[in-house]
């Protein structure tokens, strides 16, 4: 049992840092949001709404300047201030702009925030193991490479997150009569306002890369169509 202790506690201290964490962020937005209200945006909202059989679909404005858009813990939508500046601004349509909140309500319809809770936890467990082994084997250079190899872990297992809120967001959209078309396109228009940004090697990154998001969109619709 006490060759054990130190995983339990990884697990332990990761659930703590977890719950911390989305406590943080929920005062964060508490603090610096207010719900979306704007006509222009209504109408496709709305077409979602129905599609789900809901009554509404809300948005909240995050008042921040980068450019997203995300669901917390708790399932409410955010997108940011920057991204609506650049709807008003005419950058994103309606359309591009509902198939983010679309993607979104994929991340809480397929439970992602619980499912990274989970994975949190997994991960800083198997940090400390792997740390504990390698750091026999290799030492100095064990922990380094146990650390290298969760975060591969976690990336791998958030673009999987991603790949599966596009297509719940896909499935939506087309069921809505928006089709993929803005989601495809909204894709392209964020890609090239971050081409600027460097960008860590592709197994690094946390989401997949926009042209295999896209050709994954494509093989969706063209498998519904079929």
């Amino acid at each position: 049992m006490i060759k054990f202790t130190p995983i339990l506690l990884a697990i332990l201290y990761a659930l703590v840092m977890y719950r911390f964490s989305v406590w943080k962020t929920l005062k964060d937005l508490d603090r610096q949001s207010s719900e979306l209200a704007d006509p222009a945006l209504q109408p496709v909202f709305t077409k979602m709404a129905k599609a789900l059989d809901i009554p509404r679909i809300r948005v909240h404005l995050y008042e921040i300047e980068p450019i997203n858009g995300l669901a917390a813990p708790d399932g409410r939508i955010f997108i940011t201030r920057g991204f609506y500046n650049k709807f008003r601004d005419g950058a994103f349509t309606d359309e591009e702009i509902a198939s983010v909140i679309a993607h979104e309500l994929g991340h809480v319809a397929l439970g992602h925030s619980r499912r990274r809770m989970i994975d949190f936890s997994g991960q800083n467990a198997i940090r400390v193991t792997l740390s504990m082994v390698l750091g026999r084997i290799i030492p100095g250079v064990g922990p380094w490479l146990a650390g290298l190899l969760t975060t591969l872990l976690a990336a791998r297992l958030s673009r999987s997150d991603e790949y599966e809120a596009d297509e719940y967001a896909a499935a939506l959209l087309t069921k809505a009569g928006i089709g993929i078309e803005p989601q495809k396109s909204m894709f392209s228009k964020l890609s090239a306002h971050t081409a600027g940004n460097s960008t860590p090697p592709a197994w690094l990154l946390s989401h997949p890369k926009t042209q295999d998001r896209i050709q994954a969109i494509d093989a969706h619709s063209k498998r519904w169509t079929t």
